[in-house]
């Protein structure tokens, strides 16, 4: 995989209140991705940036809703996320400054 690709891979931390629960529970952490990207790819883009070991990785596509605008009907992107599942003793955090 070659330096540009990793980069584009992981788009950024989806933070909500699920991914923060999974993330105490399971040793997860959430990332928006690419709508191309793939499991290899997403989990060798997670161990390059982070310096961690990842041992899963769960891919959910989530579809846009339809929405009614002032102009018909419109639709808002569809979205990648991925669960990144990683090995025992292993953390990610997203702080800035370290």
């Amino acid at each position: 995989m070659n330096q540009e690709r990793i980069f584009t891979v992981l788009k950024g931390p989806h933070v909500s209140e699920k991914a923060t629960v999974v993330a105490d529970q399971n040793n997860q952490y959430v990332f928006k991705v690419a709508s191309d990207a793939t499991k290899p790819e997403i989990k060798a883009a997670v161990e390059a940036l982070f310096e961690v070991s990842v041992t899963k990785v769960n891919v959910v596509n989530i579809k846009g809703k339809t929405k009614r605008t002032a102009r018909g009907m419109g639709k808002r992107n569809d979205t990648r996320k991925a669960y990144v599942t990683l090995a025992d003793g292993q953390d990610i955090s997203f702080v800035a400054g370290e």
